[in-house]
């Protein structure tokens, strides 16, 4: 760094949502220039989900270096759209593999994955879940 240069900053966004909030990884690369309209028609046709219905929608580019996520506020429709500019979003090994366009992933794995974190690296210890699947 030169003498002249400011240090960068990082600038930190908090979005918090409930734990119980569901999160869909579109698993096909996405048109970044689509808006509130094309991805909403993503969500309802490819994913078949609504958006109303709450949820976070996640949307990346071919690259991986870029990441929209859609979600219904109660009031309105709000998308938080990422840039890297160095390095890729390491989508979950079952968003990669999968045939459907739509994968449902962890609350906690988007945190990783915004984050920068190798999914295959991180060690979950054993936690009681319950048996029963909320619809």
């Amino acid at each position: 760094m030169r003498s002249n240069e400011r240090p960068r900053r990082r600038a930190f966004l908090v979005l918090s949502f409930l734990p119980t909030t569901r999160v869909y990884a579109y698993s096909k690369p996405a048109d970044m220039r689509k808006s509130f309209a094309g991805l909403v028609g993503i969500v309802e046709q490819e994913i078949g989900k609504q958006v109303e219905a709450g949820g976070l929608f996640l949307f990346f580019n071919r690259r991986h270096n870029s990441v929209k996520v859609l979600f219904f506020t109660g009031d309105g429709l709000a998308i938080f759209y990422r840039r890297l500019e160095r390095g890729t979003f390491e989508l979950p090994r079952t968003a990669a593999d999968a045939n459907t366009a739509g994968v449902e992933i962890k609350l906690s794995d988007l945190s990783l994955i915004l984050e920068g974190i190798e999914l295959a690296s991180v060690k979950r210890r054993k936690r009681w879940h319950s048996a029963v699947v909320p619809a």
